[in-house]
């Protein structure tokens, strides 16, 4: 019989959950870094007491979840968030956590945009 597949592998599969990638405290970190603007691994490794190896697996995953965009320039990988899937991402949790008011399908984000409009005028 055959070895099950190990599931750290690259093994060409590219379905990592940005969810599963957003799990990690470091790759958090990662994120936040990237929020002032894309980093080469060096810079983004120097906020970091971790291995290479240990680093290069947290892009690989965050570039698989594709909530990193990784860019070679000269000798360096830059890193670059990928703020449209955080924005998708952000998107789906607030529907997820919206109640449904009166059968009329209005989540909470809209609910919120009619309540700054509501305080605005007052």
């Amino acid at each position: 019989m055959g070895r099950p597949p190990n599931p750290r592998s690259d093994g060409g599969s590219s379905n990592v959950s940005p969810f599963g990638a957003l799990a990690d405290p470091t790759r958090r970190a990662i994120l936040k870094l990237l929020r002032s603007g894309s980093k080469t691994a060096g810079e983004i490794a120097e906020a970091f007491s971790l291995t290479k190896p240990t680093l290069s697996h947290h892009f690989r995953v965050l570039r698989m979840a594709g909530l990193v965009r990784a860019e070679r320039r000269g000798t360096n990988i830059v890193y670059t968030l990928q703020t449209n899937v955080l924005e998708d991402l952000a998107t789906e949790l607030l529907d997820l956590a919206a109640p449904v008011l009166g059968g009329e399908g209005r989540s909470a984000r809209s609910q919120g945009t009619a309540r700054t409009k509501r305080r605005a005028t007052t």
